[in-house]
């Protein structure tokens, strides 16, 4: 995992290599004052030589000054490097999810990919942080502790022969049974989110049929199931600390008492036993701090592994075999014996054999019961999803000759669960089209009838649109996603049930609209609706997948029995729309 996401640290590696240096000096400057404490005390007090005392104080004073300094430029480079390195990972990932195709992320959840973008991102990067405070000034703090203590007295260090492999062994045991609980920790934290942007989404439906109780019940349980999860993970900590503690105490006490033994019998001086003292604290603290970022590391083990797992999701869809100077010129539309799946290892179609051909201009309903594929069979046009066999062709070329981007600019397509994002409609407008000048956004406007009430709103263009489109209705959302299609001036139009909010006046007027336009659009009409239909110059019927009529209203009526099943269901004899 750290093999993973070391590139990410790329444009701050300079930084981390002058803050493991500074944090490594900082370590072995303040392990020399302890021996130059000794030799004050044994030394310059023994002999009662001021001189002395003065100038070792001074060398201690200049030492702890560039300790000091040393350990202020490692907390700072830290930093930098750190946050740098979690805003390259975070862009990498982010990138990563705007290559996904459809099923791509299907496979996550979204509230599971903000966790990984945010909650993940941040254990790694603090990691980071401290490991290169911590994890270099410990070891480096511990090894040089080590080696002075050693040079002090070699009987009195046989104390650490006792101490060291019970600590390794207690902190080997934390790290081995923590892991587990911290991924358990993170899948959580997704799930609690997941709640939470499920009820912020669906406020509006949750307030309609007063289900507040529930949702707070539910928010409640995976609260508790967050709580309980950290707990377990954590509890191990709990008891780390007051045992790691216990051990230090003993080993102070066992130092003292060996110690002051030695001093009596005049094997050891009082400067060597105050510096021995000193050096063993820090071997201990070292050997805590050491445990302290392995247990912190376990879990930005496990937060790494999942944003791996995002850095490393292969999109389904690519350019690899597009040409990018291939440009759709017509609408032309070709099927070829197309079959699809959504999961390749299951055993149904979800579209099973379909073929046909669409002449570029013409305007082609779409109509079929509930879960007959309809919004599949569009979605394979501007390669939203990719045909599991057989050819989807458009201008007449594969789909898979073009670049995405050339693709679906010459493709617009205004899904059945379109959305608005935040700030001006003006601003919304452009998606389409982003050098789109102001008439062309009236006149799409016009075409989709949004005209008619933005100009009643007291900023026109300029009204700020909320998040979802949240603060206009559903008819005027629907008008003003398929007003931000037309401002692209694309070859092919696709409205995958996207009239379904506006009357039948408005759908009418639209749909007139759309028919007047000059050159040769091609439209692609999904409705549930056969009178909004019936005027189309080809129909499409599908039933479970299977296409199973094509052809006018009024063939489709003879031929046809599900198209004439499904018109049946909606008119009365006789009382169809003409």
């Amino acid at each position: 995992m750290i093999r993973k996401l070391a590139p990410y640290t790329k444009g701050y590696r300079v930084w981390i290599f002058l803050g493991v240096l500074c944090s490594a000096g900082e370590a072995v400057l303040e392990l020399l004052l302890p021996k130059a404490m000794s030799q004050i005390v044994d030394v310059g007090i023994a002999n009662g030589d001021k001189a002395y005392i003065l100038a070792t104080g001074l060398k201690m004073i200049l030492m702890a000054l560039a300790s000091l300094v040393m350990g202020v430029g490692a907390a700072g480079l830290a930093a930098k490097a750190g946050m740098g390195f979690g805003a390259n990972v975070r862009a990498a990932e982010y990138a990563q999810v705007q290559r996904f195709s459809f099923a791509n992320i299907e496979r996550f959840s979204t509230a599971s990919l903000i966790t990984r973008l945010t909650n993940d991102v941040s254990s790694v990067q603090m990691t980071l942080m401290m490991g290169m405070r911590m994890l270099v000034r410990a070891p480096v703090m511990l090894i040089t502790a080590l080696v002075m203590a050693l040079t002090i007295s070699l009987q009195l260090s046989q104390v650490f022969l006792v101490v060291l492999p019970l600590l390794l062994l207690l902190v080997a045991i934390v790290i081995r049974y923590v892991g587990p609980f911290f991924t358990a920790l993170q899948k959580s934290t997704d799930d609690l989110n997941l709640v939470v942007q499920e009820n912020l989404n669906a406020i509006r439906v949750v307030k309609s049929f007063v289900r507040e109780d529930r949702e707070q019940e539910k928010f409640a349980q995976r609260s508790d199931t967050l709580r309980d999860t950290a707990e377990r993970a954590y509890s191990f900590v709990v008891l780390f600390v007051p045992l790691v503690t216990l051990i230090m105490g003993g080993t102070i006490m066992a130092i003292m008492w060996l110690g002051g033994h030695y001093v009596v019998g005049g094997a050891m001086l009082s400067g060597d036993l105050i510096a021995f003292f000193t050096y063993a604290s820090e071997i201990l603290m070292s050997l805590m701090m050491v445990a302290m970022v392995m247990m912190v590391l376990t879990r930005s083990i496990a937060c790494g592994k999942r944003i791996v797992e995002v850095l490393e999701e292969q999109p389904e869809i690519t350019d690899s075999a597009a040409d990018p100077a291939l440009t759709v010129e017509n609408g032309d539309v070709d099927f070829d014996h197309v079959y699809f799946k959504y999961h390749k290892d299951s055993g149904a179609w979800n579209l099973e054999d379909v073929c046909l051909h669409i002449e570029s201009g013409m305007t082609v309903g779409i109509l079929g019961g509930t879960g007959s594929a309809k919004s599949t069979l569009v979605s394979l046009i501007p390669r939203l999803y990719e045909a599991t066999e057989g050819a989807v062709s458009v201008g007449g070329h594969n789909v898979r000759e073009y670049t995405m981007e050339a693709l679906r600019q010459g493709c617009a397509m205004v899904l059945q669960k379109n959305t608005l994002f935040s700030g001006t409609i003006r601003e919304n407008l452009r998606w389409g089209r982003e050098d789109a000048t102001d008439a062309e956004m009236e006149e799409a406007c016009r075409m989709a009838c949004a005209d008619e009430f933005i100009s009643r709103m007291p900023d026109g263009y300029d009204t700020h649109i909320e998040q979802g489109g949240a603060n206009v209705s559903g008819g005027q959302k629907q008008r003003l996603t398929i007003a931000r299609a037309l401002v692209g001036k694309p070859d092919i139009l696709i409205l995958d049930d996207s009239a379904s909010a506006l009357d039948y006046a408005t759908d009418a007027a639209l749909r007139k609209a759309l028919a007047a336009l000059p050159g040769s659009l091609t439209v692609f009409i999904v409705s549930q609706r056969a009178a909004s239909l019936q005027h189309a110059d080809q129909i499409l019927v599908l039933d479970d997948g299977h296409l199973v009529g094509i052809g006018t209203h009024d063939q489709l009526r003879q031929t046809c029995p599900v198209y004439e099943e499904i018109y049946e269901s909606q008119f009365k004899k006789g009382d169809a729309q003409k």
